[in-house]
């Protein structure tokens, strides 16, 4: 079907909740939503594709075909949706790929005993501790745990292994291992230190603290001033790797935060989970770039607890889901006891939620290849703003002119918090004077009209800005602003104000101004711009100031307008090249007739006879 067949298809469709199913020629099913009014929200996926994002216009520009499910109730429509997105995993729906799953700790009973990490159960005689909420934080502790304690991690198996090596390897020499595979660890040693590593790994370090520093007190006090130091360094090493751990399990009470960071191309959901206090896994995932947020976020929080058995009764989150009522129930039907969705304001949670943000901006520039300091400026110029994402690819204008003469517009452009000066852009303004807000909105106009001739370019007009920023203030804004409304175009814009000195001050909007000087870095970005986009204009303008007197010059001479002066100017480069040049030179300037060349000539040799005669 094409897309008025679809859409005349989609307008047929009742105003009741349901499940929609969109799928493509090969009848592939491609992307699966919910609704609570089916003909609304399926309709408006085949009407204007500038109401749509990147990616759905994609999808859309694969659907075929359609199915529908009505059920009785929006809850209803979520639980179906939630089912049948993790049986057919859609290519368009967000996908989180979940990697992890629950972990056990399994402890061998054949010689010695060893620790393992392990992510299923077997019936192999091994007795096993778990599950756990994360098979990834599980195999961190249990190699930490046998570092502190000397554990091998090695493949031997005791005691049929020992002594057959005549030197120790290198996690001895860096202390990570005790060496039983050499003789230097005893039986008796080395079940003490398996007991308590297991112990530290289910009773956390409490327990085991207590009884090294015993050990220590009484190694001492006999005179075992190694033993004595061994122990000491095992506290040591306890105290700096374990107390900000804890593997907890999956029965323990829970508190989930995440928070997204969003750039041009990608985002990057991050979770953070809680037990008592402590941080006890942290999970990353790159995702295709946020375009509805609340929806987005509300797809996210399903299909992560979709995939997961363990949900916490807090759920904290950085900004408010789509159907949050709807969510909540769903979460604390799939629980079994109540389950809140907060949105952190202020204190403790709000803390959290930007170390949440903080973690997924260092994924997300390391996935992108982009230096993270500067993503951070530009995230925080974008939250100063109240944009929905890091403005990576930023154009700024300005105004240049003398008393009116010769006005000019410059377009720079900062690209991931640096200048690209490939797709800067100069504009020669025209029939206007003495207005700077007229000025900058023909500019802006010429701009985006050259944009729509050539729009989904990686760069120069043929790419929307995430922002623009122009020099000045609220009537510069607003002249932009009416430019982009009457041509459809959504980029946000904003003014960058100067105080008494020509030093930037605030960021201006319609009709008020946003401090920024609380922020260094932002500043410091801000002014940076400015101070380049102003450099730009006023250097062009000073060219064509100078070409205007040039011209005026040539100007003095009969038979030479405005139009054969730019001619000459243009095919010589400069007005003393035009002074040297010779009559046949002169007779080659494209539009240039031989008897106004012999005059241009004869006017400037004469002048060189008169000065060669007034210096006699």
């Amino acid at each position: 079907m094409d897309i008025k067949q679809l859409r005349a298809k989609a307008m047929k469709l009742p105003l009741t909740p349901g499940v929609y199913i969109m799928k493509n020629t090969e009848n592939e099913i491609i992307y699966i939503g919910k609704a609570k009014a089916l003909r609304n929200r399926v309709s408006q996926y085949f009407g204007s594709p500038h109401n749509h994002g990147i990616k759905v216009r994609r999808m859309v520009e694969n659907v075929n075909d359609f199915d529908y499910i009505l059920v009785a109730s929006e809850f209803e429509a979520l639980v179906l949706e939630c089912s049948l997105i993790k049986q057919h995993r859609p290519k368009y729906n967000i996908l989180l790929k979940d990697d992890k799953g629950y972990g056990y700790i399994k402890v061998t009973n054949d010689g010695w005993p060893t620790l393992e990490a392990v992510k299923q159960k077997q019936d192999d005689g091994a007795v096993y501790y778990g599950p756990f909420a994360s098979a990834g934080y599980v195999s961190k502790a249990v190699r930490d745990a046998k570092a502190i304690f000397g554990l091998p991690t090695c493949n031997k198996h005791f005691p049929k292994d020992i002594n057959r090596n005549t030197r120790p390897c290198l996690h001895y020499h860096i202390k990570n291992c005790a060496a039983a595979c050499c003789g230097k660890m005893s039986e008796s040693e080395y079940l003490d230190s398996h007991k308590d590593a297991l112990s530290l790994l289910l009773n956390g370090g409490g327990d085991v603290m207590r009884k090294l520093k015993t050990e220590m007190q009484q190694a001492a006090e006999n005179l075992e001033f190694e033993r004595a130091a061994r122990m000491r360094d095992r506290i040591a090493s306890i105290q700096k790797t374990w107390q900000k751990q804890n593997v907890v399990a999956v029965k323990s009470g829970l508190q989930d935060v995440f928070a997204i960071a969003d750039g041009r191309e990608k985002s990057c959901l991050t979770v953070l989970r809680y037990s008592e206090g402590k941080l006890y896994d942290t999970e990353c995932f790159i995702l295709d770039k946020i375009e509805n947020p609340q929806e987005d976020r509300l797809r996210l929080l399903t299909e992560y607890y979709t995939l997961r058995d363990s949900i916490p009764g807090r759920i904290s989150v950085d900004s408010e889901p789509a159907d949050c009522e709807l969510l909540e129930k769903w979460l604390t039907e799939k629980r079994g006891k109540k389950c809140e969705v907060f949105i952190p304001k202020q204190g403790e949670g709000l803390k959290l939620i930007a170390l949440a943000r903080e973690n997924a901006t260092e994924k997300l520039s390391r996935y992108t290849g982009k230096n993270e300091k500067q993503y951070r400026v530009l995230e925080d110029l974008g939250k100063t703003l109240g944009l929905s994402s890091a403005p990576e690819y930023i154009e700024a204008y300005d105004i240049s002119h003398t008393a009116g003469e010769e006005t000019v517009g410059g377009m720079i452009v900062f690209k991931d918090g640096k200048s690209f000066k490939n797709a800067y852009r100069r504009f020669a303004v025209r029939g206007i004077a003495n207005d700077d807000c007229a000025a900058m909105a023909q500019v802006l106009e010429r701009r985006f009209d050259e944009y729509l001739k050539s729009e989904n370019k990686e760069e120069g007009f043929g790419r929307l800005p995430d922002l623009i920023l122009l020099d000045g203030g609220k009537g510069e804004v607003n002249a932009v602003r009416a430019v982009l409304l009457q041509k459809g175009i959504s980029v946000p814009v904003f003014g960058m104000v100067k105080d008494g000195k020509h030093r930037t001050r605030a960021i201006a909007t319609s009709g008020a101004e946003i401090a920024i000087n609380d922020n260094r870095a932002v500043f410091t970005l801000v002014a940076d711009m400015q101070e380049e986009v102003h450099r730009f204009a006023i250097t062009y303008h000073r060219q064509k100031r100078a070409k205007s007197s040039l011209s005026a010059t040539l100007t003095q001479i009969e038979g030479v307008g405005q139009t054969r002066a730019k001619a000459l100017l243009k095919h010589f480069g400069t007005l003393a090249a035009v002074r040297e040049a010779d009559l046949n030179s002169l007779y080659a300037v494209e539009g240039l007739p031989a008897p106004v060349a012999e005059k241009v000539y004869a006017f400037f040799h004469e002048q060189e006879t008169t000065d060669g005669e007034e210096n006699v």
